[in-house]
Formats: structure tokens, C-alpha cells, sequence
């Protein structure tokens, strides 16, 4: 009966054959034969024992040379991944098929003596073992398992791992098969407040007035039937006797860039289990929660993360509302690392910064995730302020260095900045001490 179990990554390679219990024993009682018919002199002997070696090694060479991939008797393998992308903490549903590439008979009996161990990377499961549903038919092998990804990333699960015996059951061939996948796992992601992430739309139209659009001014067109009710325009609807609907659904909401600092992520290679990284991936998660919060609220959105070279200006805005926009703010969470150095760090988040503050749009909102700045960062960041369309959460336990001084430069120049210590307050949490600074 063919399985599927949690086994460590290995190389692809060549078929690694070696023989059987049975083949062993036939090996052995060859070698006896051969022996003691040659001390004897026993021709016929000698021949039988030569019969039973020969057999071994020609099954040997044969089930090395000839890859479980091709000829006539090829094998291929399918893997579908739900959903895919994954969300770190929930479940997925991978569902395994092993089946011939042509129907022949020499594929077929191939397959009834295949047994098979799917691969996976530790990142994907909470244990060494994955429970799985094998399902066999005569011209297919199905398999059906679930994973619980604990990390944020790119992780690869498969080939799979095959295992064949020859039709004497001399040998075994263990052998891998088709193309390993990578599974993209998404941060978990909270949902904020619609209420607070409207409040930002409200607060930035009465500080602008003018200068910042209202959904009066979207441009208009006729109502066609399956357009969202709620983008209907209901003032001109009235005054023309006709139903029409705002083209632009982000009208009046002001961008917003979710700026993520870097140093909040540990440096690459620290262990996943240190207080480091379920900080550094707390802070990955308030931003992905931010930005996919604020996009559901109509605001176009765009993550920006700290680096040494940024081209700000060619990182695009999200459009509110859409499934796409947050697939591709998500997206830019999956390979986030740490900075290898703290003073590149500091160097990354000062030029991200400078970046920002001479490309920022009229009434732009950002929302910041920081780690305590140093003297350098503490400036750069802070002058990046001015309207009060700025808010951040510094993140770090309480006896952080900097911590004091980096809230204080903050509110001094205008930011509505909160200390969070990611192992005692939860995002949203964090979210609604924020929205209580801003009012």
C-alpha cells in the first residue's frame, strides 16, 4: 500500500537501488552455492548459484538504469495546493496524483508496485508526519493531506519519493519523481476597524480641504446591471432620474504608504522561535493588516519597506476595494527579511525615509511600523511629518533603548506614535490605541 509521510529534503538524483530481503537471501544462497560447488567440483551446482547472483545483479542494473520517468512505463505526478497562496496558521488541502503519462501495461504494473513518500519542508508542518488519504485505482494513486504552514515565506514541498521493486522482488529502487512546488505563505492578517480607517479619509479632508477630492468629483457614467450598489452616485441619481455610478470607486480617499521598517525583523538566520523573529513577524503582520484594512476602506495603498536604494516613486498603489490590490500587497510581505547589520539598518530606513518626504503626494497618509530609532533614523523619520498625517507604531518591549526618545521626536514633529510590545498587545489592540492618539 502506497503512503505519504513527512520525510527530510533531499537531493534529486539517480534511482539508489538495493536488494531485497529476498533478494539478499537469493544473492547469499548464490554465493554459498557457487562456493561450494567450485570446492567440490560440482559443475551444476556452481551453474545454480551463477543463476541466482546473475539474477540479483541484472535486476540491480536494470532498475538503476531505467528512470520511473520515462519510456514506455513512464510515471507523472500532479499536486494542486488550497489555497494558494497559504496563510500562515491556516490550514491547506494538497492533493497528490501519481499516474501513468500513456496507459500501457508495463505503466500499469509499475504503478501496483509503487509505493510513495511525499517531501515537504519543516516550514509547512507542525509535525514530522503528515496524516494523509491514499486512494488507489488501477491506472492511479491518489493522495489527499493537509498542512498547517507556521511560517511566512517560500517553501517547497516535494518531489515525491518513490519506491519500486522488480517483478522478482529481488531489488528496490528508490527514486524521485516529478517537479517540486513552492508553496507561497501569506502573513495572517487582522481585520481593523472600518470606522478608525475611514476617520483617516474624514481627518485628511478637514485638514486640506480643497486640495483633496470628494466623491463628487469621480466621473460618472450609467448604471449597468452587476455594478456594485454601493458605487452608485445617489445625489445625481436624484437630480438626473437615472442611476449612476462613480467610476472611480478610491475617489475622495487620500493614498496611503504603510511604511515598514526593517529593523523590527530580525537579521537572516536567526532562529524562528526567538522572541526576535515573533516580534519581527508581529510587525510584518500589523503592516499586511494595516494596508489590507485601509484598502477595504477605498484608500489606495502601497508597502514600502526600508532599504538602501529605494526607488519610492516606482512602488505602485493598490487600488482600494479589489481582491488583486490585496493580493499584491501581500505579496510584498512574503520575502521581507532583516537587514544583516544594525547600521545598515539605520541607513535603509534614513534613505527610505528621505525618499518619501520628497516624493510624497498631497495629502498622502503613512502609517508607519518602527523599530526604537537611533539619533540618525530618529530625524529622518521625524521630518518626514508636519500636516498630522502621520502615525506609527514603535514597536520593542518597554526597556528597549531609544524607546523614549524615538516617541517623543515623533509627537514633537506631529507623528500620532504608540509603543507596542508585540508580546503583550495583539494588532488590533495596537490599532485601537492608535485611533484613540489620532482623535
Amino acid at each position: 500500500m502506497p503512503g505519504a509521510r513527512m520525510l527530510p529534503r533531499r537531493p534529486r538524483g539517480l534511482a539508489r537501488v538495493r536488494p531485497t530481503v529476498r533478494g539478499s537471501a537469493v544473492l547469499g544462497a548464490g554465493i554459498v552455492l557457487i562456493a561450494v560447488g567450485s570446492a567440490l567440483g560440482l559443475r551444476d551446482v556452481v551453474g545454480l548459484g551463477a543463476a541466482g547472483a546473475l539474477a540479483v545483479l541484472s535486476s540491480w542494473v536494470w532498475m538503476a538504469v531505467r528512470g520511473i520517468d520515462r519510456g514506455r512505463g513512464a510515471l507523472q505526478v500532479g499536486r494542486k495546493v488550497e489555497p494558494d497562496p497559504a496563510v500562515r496558521g491556516n490550514q491547506v488541502t494538497t492533493r497528490l496524483v501519481v499516474a501513468p503519462v500513456h496507459p500501457t501495461a508495463t505503466a500499469l504494473g509499475r504503478l501496483a508496485r509503487l509505493q510513495i513518500s511525499e517531501q515537504a519542508a519543516g516550514e509547512l508542518c507542525e509535525q514530522d508526519a503528515l496524516r494523509a488519504q491514499v486512494v488507489t485505482h488501477p491506472d492511479r494513486i491518489a493522495v489527499r493531506y493537509r498542512l498547517r504552514p507556521q511560517h511566512r515565506g517560500r517553501w517547497a514541498l516535494g518531489p515525491v519519493l518513490t519506491s519500486r521493486v522488480d517483478v522478482f522482488g529481488l531489488v528496490r529502487a528508490a527514486q524521485p519523481l516529478g517537479a517540486p512546488s513552492t508553496v507561497t505563505v501569506w502573513p495572517r492578517t487582522t481585520d481593523l476597524s472600518v470606522r478608525g480607517a475611514r476617520a483617516f479619509g474624514e481627518f485628511a479632508r478637514s485638514a486640506h480641504g480643497a486640495r483633496t477630492s470628494s466623491s463628487d468629483d469621480s466621473v460618472l457614467r450609467d448604471y449597468v446591471a452587476g455594478d456594485d450598489p454601493r458605487r452608485v452616485h445617489w445625489a445625481t441619481a436624484a437630480r438626473r432620474g437615472q442611476l449612476m455610478v462613480r467610476t472611480d470607486e478610491s475617489a475622495g480617499m487620500p493614498p496611503v504608504t504603510v511604511l515598514l521598517d526593517r529593523s523590527t525583523l530580525p537579521p537572516p538566520g536567526t532562529a524562528r522561535s526567538t522572541s526576535a523573529a515573533e516580534d519581527g513577524e508581529w510587525a510584518v503582520e500589523a503592516a499586511a493588516s494595516v494596508g489590507v484594512s485601509l484598502l477595504a476602506a477605498g484608500h489606495p495603498v502601497r508597502l514600502v519597506a526600508s532599504t538602501g536604494a529605494p526607488a519610492v516613486e516606482a512602488i505602485p498603489y493598490s487600488p482600494g476595494r479589489r481582491s488583486e490590490g490585496t493580493a499584491q500587497l501581500l505579496d510584498q510581505t512574503v520575502d521581507l527579511q532583516g537587514h544583516s547589520s544594525r547600521r545598515n539598518a539605520e541607513a535603509g530606513l534614513i534613505a527610505t525615509a528621505d525618499a518619501l518626504r520628497s516624493t510624497r503626494r498631497p495629502a498622502e497618509l503613512t502609517v508607519a511600523i518602527l523599530a526604537p530609532l537611533g539619533p540618525l533614523a530618529r530625524q529622518a523619520v521625524a521630518a518626514m511629518a508636519g500636516d498630522g498625517n502621520h502615525w506609527a507604531f514603535v514597536v520593542g518591549p518597554h526597556d528597549s533603548p531609544d524607546l523614549e526618545e524615538s516617541l517623543g521626536a515623533l509627537r514633537a514633529t506631529g507623528w500620532h506614535a504608540v509603543h507596542v510590545d508585540p508580546q503583550l498587545t495583539s494588532i488590533d489592540q495596537a490599532w485601537d490605541r492608535l485611533m484613540e492618539e489620532h482623535r
